[in-house]
């Protein structure tokens, strides 16, 4: 990390550094790159900034597309994945008017706001997020769209499918050993087959400002596993979630696999979500905490319960974006659908870890959200609905949130006619954030503009998608 252009010119002498990488996001959670010759990276750079076309990010039209970004020299990092010596840094998003203004659908922008809005509102000086990435290791992908030929295949060394005439053990045989169905979780040697893979990674994240909980296998059988990362404040855990996953990616790559996050890339088998833990301290205080609350919750962490439960149904549009969410976000594969709170209940929208009993530790999780979701979006939009309960001292148990401490998939017909689903559709998303999305422009901390692009763009996948015959219909179909 730089503080200074002194600080920047040591790291550059220490490691040899020949090229300059500046790292921007669009509205889909994406890193663009552009890159200088270090000799080209002045104090000058650091106030002029260097043009790029936003329109190309998701964010303008090409009427109005000409924009900045200026370095953020604390986001500097050594690049261990270049081959010449690189320092990449992440690059803050500037309109052009008069002068410089942060453009204001900047995602990295709009974490820095709705930190500013959160300790304004003097309810939390330090709002920490703890993600789990859940993704799959695999060793092939191939997919094809035409308009004669429609078709995806994946495939694993682990999968299950693989314990006859496996394609990874033509020289010495099969050995079995393969992962069946759903049956991944905490897996050991030698069914993990990625394990050295995920070991290598969570060096290099540790050496590069990601300190890591732990990783483990995870459920679903074709290479499923999971990363979680300590807690860290919004947009440095932004910062950090990208990150990972460019190293993640690139990682796999040279060890010859390949990683999706995509949350349902297997039917049958459970998705992959982005699980967001969520704690607010004040003054170095905790205040999710109180002893005798339900689960030890204070009424601070019940009220924002109670505001992302309400506004759950909005948030999906930010922290599940794409078709694919939704095939996750279905019963039976430990994915929440019924908008609740429990504690220790993986089938509830927010579960509350019944591990997590000291104050500095108490918490709460909320688990419909995956890493399709830009990161510094999805952890802001969490953020604002929980400052809109605390400041409307909303009661989660009024508004028949719970607490549910029962399985809520098996709900009988009375029970499920008191309760309140999640969006099953990216449309039904796009209708909940339509409908309510006031607690997000509080403070300006999300414009109109960003809401607006957010909904163009989801609706546009939606009817794109939409469109396409799938396989299953052929089955289904083609002789009747």
């Amino acid at each position: 990390m730089c503080k200074t252009y002194e600080d920047f010119e040591a790291l550059a002498q220490e490691h040899d550094i020949q090229m300059v990488d500046f790292k921007q996001i669009d509205l889909d959670g994406r890193w663009h790159h552009l890159t200088i010759p270090v000799e080209r990276f002045t104090p000058a750079l650091l106030t002029k900034g260097i043009g790029f076309d936003g329109s190309s990010y998701g964010f303008l039209t090409v009427e109005k597309s000409d924009m900045v970004f200026i370095p953020d020299l604390s986001s500097a990092f050594v690049d261990p994945i270049t081959e010449i010596p690189t320092i990449a840094m992440i690059g803050d998003i500037y309109r052009i008017a008069d002068e410089y203004v942060r453009f204001e659908s900047d995602p990295r922008y709009v974490a820095d706001k709705a930190e500013a809005f959160l300790r304004d509102a003097d309810i939390s000086d330090r709002c920490l997020f703890g993600p789990e990435f859940e993704f799959f290791v695999l060793d092939n992908i191939e997919f094809r769209n035409e308009v004669n030929h429609i078709e995806a295949h994946l495939d694993s060394a682990q999968a299950g499918w693989n314990t006859y005439d496996s394609p990874y053990d033509e020289v010495d045989g099969n050995k079995g050993y393969k992962v069946l169905r759903n049956k991944g979780y905490h897996a050991d040697l030698p069914y993990d087959v990625s394990y050295n893979l995920r070991s290598k990674v969570v060096r290099v994240l540790e050496e590069n400002g990601i300190p890591v909980k732990y990783h483990h296998s995870e459920n679903g059988g074709p290479g499923q596993v999971e990363i979680e990362v300590e807690f860290s404040t919004l947009r440095e855990m932004g910062d950090r979630t990208q990150k990972l996953k460019y190293l993640l990616k690139n990682i796999a790559i040279a060890e010859g696999k390949t990683v999706t996050f995509m949350p349902k890339p297997f039917y049958g088998e459970c998705g992959s979500g982005m699980h967001v833990h969520l704690q607010m301290f004040h003054k170095g205080e905790p205040i999710f905490y109180e002893k005798g609350g339900y689960s030890d919750l204070s009424p601070t962490a019940l009220h924002a319960i109670a505001g992302i439960l309400k506004h759950s149904a909005a948030l999906t549009a930010f922290v599940c974006p794409s078709t694919n969410s939704f095939k996750r976000l279905v019963p039976g594969y430990e994915a929440p659908v019924t908008i609740c709170f429990a504690t220790a209940n993986r089938s509830a929208v927010i579960r509350v870890p019944g591990y997590a009993r000291s104050p500095e530790d108490k918490r709460f999780e909320f688990r419909p959200s995956d890493a399709m979701a830009n990161p510094y979006l999805c952890y802001a939009a969490l953020t604002m609905a929980m400052i809109d309960g605390i400041q409307n001292k909303l009661d989660p148990t009024a508004l028949n949130f719970g607490p549910y401490d029962k399985n809520m998939y098996n709900l009988t017909d009375e029970e499920k006619a008191k309760v309140k689903g999640l969006p099953k559709s990216l449309d039904e998303a796009a209708d909940a954030l339509e409908a309510d999305y006031a607690f997000l422009r509080n403070g300006d901390v999300f414009s109109m503009d960003l809401i607006n692009n957010q909904l163009r763009k989801i609706r546009k996948d939606a009817a794109e998608i939409g469109m396409i015959p799938h396989p299953m219909e052929y089955q289904k179909y083609y002789d009747l």
